[in-house]
């Protein structure tokens, strides 16, 4: 199976010769990055364990255990994973593509999506497409067609003032400050910099925030931080006003959440 080492090399999927290329990681990394980068072919990374986390220039991804990124063909990204990860990366030809969003999106793919991928994973890159072969990408398609969409980005806003906002944000997400501080740290007046944010993510400055809280959260949860831990780090009095928050975003307390979506692989096989 093609792993880690071709995604620490300078592999170009768009030199592959074939409608549907993977690749995977298995192993244990303290930390690994991918500069900002484009392919011409569509691009989606399943996730099974550790953290992933992608950037782009109108957001910041997330990508869950047991959950897929999207990436349209052409968009320019960079990318993060650390801990004990496992994921895998497939590239497709663009004309393939008929329903998928036109931007980056977290998706929950289903069983047999995964394990189509972790099929296709193991054909060497340079191995010749054959019928077989054919006959799983077209199975593979439909699955991506019905995957769901899953709000777990933390929207970038456009406008300089607010870029600055969001990357004091990212690097202090326990800062409790207020709007009308953060308005001044930036020189904007707090209505301003209110309207202007809802202009650019449609969020409100609490929600926007509560959004960066809930997708920092799951990378660190996922990472197997308690949430004593996460809650501290992010600026909450306690656990249990950190969790009420994420019930709220998400509609499940923490446990509960990762519990839904990251069951084994081993217990799918069985069952």
């Amino acid at each position: 199976m093609p792993i880690l080492e071709e995604f620490e090399t300078e592999f170009d999927p768009d030199r592959v010769e074939k409608p549907l290329v993977a690749v995977g990681a298995k192993k244990a990394i303290s930390y690994w990055e991918k500069e900002q980068h484009a392919h011409r072919k569509a691009s989606l990374v399943l996730n099974l364990r550790g953290m992933v986390t992608c950037e782009a220039d109108d957001g910041v991804w997330i990508v869950p255990p047991h959950s897929a990124l999207w990436m349209p063909a052409g968009k320019a990204h960079s990318g993060r994973m650390s801990g004990n990860i496992e994921c895998y990366a497939v590239f497709i030809e663009p004309e393939l593509i008929t329903r998928q969003p036109k931007s980056c999106a977290t998706l929950y793919v289903s069983p047999l999506f995964r394990e189509l991928v972790l099929r296709c994973a193991q054909s060497p890159v340079d191995a010749p497409f054959f019928d077989a072969d054919f006959r799983i990408l077209a199975v593979l398609l439909d699955e991506l067609d019905a995957a769901q969409e899953v709000k777990l980005s933390f929207p970038m806003p456009k406008s300089a003032p607010l870029r600055q906002l969001a990357e004091l944000l990212l690097k202090h997400p326990m800062d409790k400050a207020t709007l009308a501080q953060w308005a001044a740290r930036i020189g904007l007046s707090e209505r301003t910099l209110s309207r202007s944010l809802l202009v650019d993510t449609g969020m409100s400055f609490g929600r926007w925030r509560r959004q960066l809280h809930v997708v920092l959260a799951l990378q660190r949860l996922g990472d197997g931080e308690t949430v004593q831990n996460v809650a501290i780090d992010l600026g909450y009095e306690s656990a249990s006003s950190f969790v009420t928050m994420f019930r709220k975003t998400l509609g499940k307390p923490p446990a509960r959440y990762l519990m839904d979506q990251t069951y084994s692989l081993a217990e799918e096989r069985v069952s």
